[in-house]
């Protein structure tokens, strides 16, 4: 891309093709504009894949509700409806089935609600582990033969210490028991809740008796594990932001209007199609439109990744979210609001973070099942124990409760959290940080990887190629030139020249003309450095800025962007396992197939607009491949919200790095085959654990039934279950 343009004769839409990458707003608008309305409420109760299918068919089957999908991490529920419908009217539904709920302000993010329910989890697990080491003290003194008024004295401390801190600290587990029961169903946490109560009840029997058995350290322990594995369920949910939500915060609230020559500053709701706004240099462009007047460079990097600014005149089609660089514009409104191509794109990535997926499918199943195995277990046994043993109630209540506290699914809830954590333990040492909790096990699926080019294989910063080439007179010229110019190319020439030690000509009168390139008068005469057409030269295929001299000759500098460290390592390395590796990017051809060819990918295209990177990863899953998307721009992000598993450099825009599963902290790419590799042993550690999982309730379950197990050794053996799951997890390093 050049640097300047000429202004007298045609003036281009852009310097290069690539600069066309940002789609038009009408074009994109149209290929997003929704059938129906898009309400979207906040349900903070929704905590399990059970509140899923509960919250998604229970909005179904309301009149006007065409579709309706919980995304869990967000605690959100997006509902495709009728025009006529609206979130106030699905308030009370919810609220029937247990859930509060809230219409969603677009405007508020969640971080601080995130931060508060973590610092309260981590309060409880503290409380409880501390009272569980206290209680177990005590406990010891009976397990060592403490007898009568001692044992009946250890007892009644014990329960002094353990039942106020399962009532403050099992708080999560009851309240989402009782919302359940109120609208009629069971959850997950109904089963824990019910175990709690029961082991509280039979010890407060057992003590008031003088029974030889109080299970107050079983119910504290059970409590401890069950908040642990709860606060890593939350951490991984809560690391994972809204991609939606970060593009909706780079919209502009307000915009100048021009009207009857005057300007008045308006909120963005008050504009309509055809009014003229001015953007000020410096300032983002708050709408998508057309340049009624004015010449500038825009900053695109938000829409098509590319660093390099993109010359503005008027006809020229501008979008929402872009950057005013150098002059001021006037540009005629076209969409403004919900329907710019900003918000289109967070519509665009919001659909694709609500997906279905074949784990959530799964997780409804296993929600469906859990519950009324577990209780029919527990009330069969109680039942037949009550009649073989001819009536002991306390027998009957000591196997049922036995029976829940048992089958309670604290290792199973550990299962993927544990190894989760692990496994980022040991990728955030490599510079990695796992954003999504189903990350690891996408990425072990992963078998064509597509790369974003500017940002992500390179380090979006132009080189010179052939500064070497030319005389010292034109080095010379070049740098004073470029010295007074913020144009990325001219700085780049800047920092060449000052490590060359080359020596600036004394230049007078320099003048930068917005959009073109940057002028002065050397010995009586123009010398310039810009774009091709404004200094008179032949413009190239490659990025370059052009020179024109004293005496009228014209030379080219060409620039190449710098190979991100790690790049040809990791290509290589993919290939090498035989993963299928696409470059796809919104650079001109040439710039595209010189990176292409230079780092040995076959298979690349060039000029692609944010949709059209969708458009290939849809291309691709519906050809049965599981994509991993690398990319950093806002071109990017809806690629990689598509994607079966995406990676941003940190580097990157915080859209990309939130519609990210995984964030690559260093500069260095040779991680991601890191990630790659240990995603597979990973998954192999989950599948792991929940073997275990299940070979612990095969062999337990029949053992609670039979009578072997009192609750005491119920909660012993769930939590044994629960340590054995954590430290294969840590085999994941």
């Amino acid at each position: 891309m050049s640097l300047a343009a000429d202004p007298e004769g045609p003036i281009p839409l852009s310097a290069c093709p690539a600069c066309i990458a940002a789609p038009a707003a009408e074009d994109l608008a149209r290929r997003a504009q929704p059938q129906s309305a898009r309400l979207t409420l906040s349900i903070p109760e929704a905590h399990c894949a059970a509140c899923i299918s509960t919250v998604e068919k229970g909005l179904e089957k309301l009149e006007g509700v065409k579709s309706a999908r919980v995304n869990l991490t967000l605690k959100r529920v997006f509902v495709e409806a009728d025009g006529s419908l609206e979130a106030a009217d699905l308030i009370a539904p919810l609220k029937a089935l247990g859930y509060e709920a809230h219409e969603l302000d677009p405007g508020l993010l969640s971080t601080t609600e995130n931060d508060r329910k973590s610092r309260e989890l981590i309060m409880r697990i503290g409380i409880s582990g501390f009272s569980m080491m206290n209680v177990n003290l005590l406990s010891v003194a009976v397990w060592v033969g403490a007898t009568d008024a001692t044992r009946d004295m250890f007892h009644t401390i014990a329960g002094l210490i353990a039942i106020p801190t399962v009532i403050f600290c099992a708080q999560p587990f009851f309240k989402s028991a009782w919302d359940g029961l109120k609208a009629g169903r069971v959850v997950m946490d109904f089963p824990i809740a019910l175990a709690m109560v029961l082991g509280c009840a039979i010890s407060i029997f057992e003590t008031l008796n003088s029974g030889p058995h109080a299970y107050f350290d079983g119910i504290v322990m059970l409590t401890f594990f069950l908040l642990i594995g709860r606060w890593l369920d939350h951490r991984t949910r809560a690391m994972a932001r809204s991609a939606a939500q970060e593009l909706a915060a780079l919209e502009v609230p307000r915009a100048i209007r021009l009207r009857d020559g005057t300007e008045e500053t308006v909120g963005i709701a008050e504009l309509a199609k055809g009014d003229l706004v001015l953007v000020r240099p410096g300032g983002r462009m708050p709408v998508d439109g057309e340049v009624v007047s004015g010449t500038s460079e825009l900053d695109r990097s938000l829409l098509t990744g590319e660093v390099l600014p993109v010359f503005a005149a008027p006809g020229q089609v501008v979008s929402a979210g872009e950057v005013n660089l150098t002059g001021p514009l006037t540009v005629r409104v076209e969409a403004a609001g919900r329907d710019s191509s900003l918000s289109r794109m967070a519509e665009l990535v919001a659909v694709a973070e609500t997906a279905k997926t074949r784990y959530t499918g799964l997780a409804d199943a296993a929600a469906r099942l859990y519950a009324p195995v577990v209780h029919a277990l527990a009330f069969g046994a109680f039942a037949v124990w009550l009649w073989i043993s001819g009536g002991d109630l306390r027998l009957a209540i000591n196997i049922a409760a036995g029976t829940l506290i048992i089958t309670c699914p604290c290792a199973l809830g550990l299962a993927v959290p544990a190894v989760l954590t692990a496994a980022s333990g040991r990728l955030f040492k490599l510079g990695l940080l796992i954003k999504s909790g189903t990350a690891l096990e996408r990425m072990a699926e992963v078998d064509t990887v597509l790369f974003d080019k500017t940002g992500t294989l390179t380090m979006g910063r132009p080189e010179p190629l052939n500064f070497a080439d030319h005389s010292a007179e034109v080095l010379s010229v070049a740098a004073a030139l470029a010295g007074a110019s913020s144009h990325p190319l001219a700085q780049s020439l800047t920092a060449r020249a000052a490590e060359a030690a080359v020596a600036p000509a004394a230049i007078r009168d320099l003048r930068e003309v917005p959009g073109f390139g940057i002028e002065g008068t050397l010995e009586g005469r123009r010398v310039r450095l810009g774009r091709a057409a404004w200094v008179g030269a032949a413009e190239r295929a490659e990025t370059a800025t052009y020179l024109m001299l004293a005496d009228g000759s014209t030379h080219a500098f060409t620039f190449t962007d710098a190979l991100r460290p790690g790049a040809e390592e990791l290509i290589s390395t993919l290939k090498s396992r035989g993963l299928a590796v696409k470059l796809i990017s919104g650079d001109t051809p040439a710039a595209v197939a010189l990176l292409a060819e230079r780092l040995g990918i076959e298979d690349w295209a060039a000029e692609a607009r944010p949709e059209d990177k969708a458009a290939e990863v849809e291309h691709l899953r519906g050809a049965g491949r599981h994509v991993l998307m690398v990319g950093d721009g806002l071109n990017d992000t809806a690629a990689l919200a598509a994607a079966h598993a995406s990676i941003s450099p940190s580097t990157a825009l915080d859209a990309a790095r939130v519609a990210s599963d995984i964030v690559l902290l260093s500069r260095d790419l040779t991680p991601v085959a890191e990630v790659l590799r240990l995603s597979k042993v990973a998954t192999r550690r989950m599948q792991e654990n929940f073997l275990i999982s299940g070979a612990y309730n095969v062999v337990a379950v029949p053992v609670a039934l039979l009578g072997y197990a009192s609750p005491l050794w119920a909660a012993v053996a769930m939590s044994l279950s629960s340590i054995t799951v954590a430290l294969n997890a840590l085999r994941t390093r």
